[in-house]
């Protein structure tokens, strides 16, 4: 595995979902660099990922609530466990769970193991609200799949929240996870 700046010289073979990830990148001006490797879908894996990419992967979770009547994705550094009490208490949403691989499928046109914040483009209907850990806003950069797993990215986190998040009609809502009962 290597870092390469930007997009691969040939898509031939990659998913659409992955395209269009490069193409939107590269319209609005977003630098990015990019390493390609074996399907990535655990935490684990990742982690090998990271030290390539020089930066910490996020851990990416699609969730719901009971009556999956409203849909959060939600950004956490991949060292910290997730307590569902405690998010639900931040977001006013009580029984949050994961949401069904079909429900990724329907707003995000990801697949499970490939969660990630570039999802949101496909989300045309504004359905799913954006949950981002405070820890990973305070890094220069993030780490996320181009919505595949076998492919993953380095970008300046200012951009994707002044750059990206606009340019796909996504605002997002701090939360302070600190994975303690």
């Amino acid at each position: 595995m290597e870092l390469l700046d930007g997009r691969p010289e040939s898509v031939e073979g990659r998913l659409p979902r992955e395209v269009r990830t490069y193409d939107l990148l590269d319209s609005l001006g977003i630098a990015y660099q990019r390493t390609d490797h074996e399907k990535a879908d655990t935490m684990e894996a990742c982690n090998r990922i990271d030290q390539i990419l020089g930066v910490v992967i996020c851990k990416n979770l699609f969730l719901c609530n009971r009556q999956k009547t409203a849909f959060y994705l939600l950004m956490m550094p991949g060292d910290k466990k997730f307590k569902t009490k405690e998010l639900s208490a931040q977001i006013n949403s009580a029984r949050l769970s994961f949401a069904e691989p079909e429900d990724m499928l329907k707003y995000l046109d990801i697949e499970p193991g490939s969660v990630s914040i570039m999802g949101l483009m496909n989300d045309k209907d504004h359905a799913v609200q954006l949950l981002i850990d405070e820890d990973v806003l305070k890094d220069p950069y993030l780490g996320c799949h181009p919505c595949v797993n076998t492919s993953s990215l380095k970008l300046r986190t200012e951009d994707v929240i002044g750059k990206f998040l606009p340019a796909v009609g996504h605002d997002y809502k701090t939360v302070r996870l600190v994975g303690e009962d």
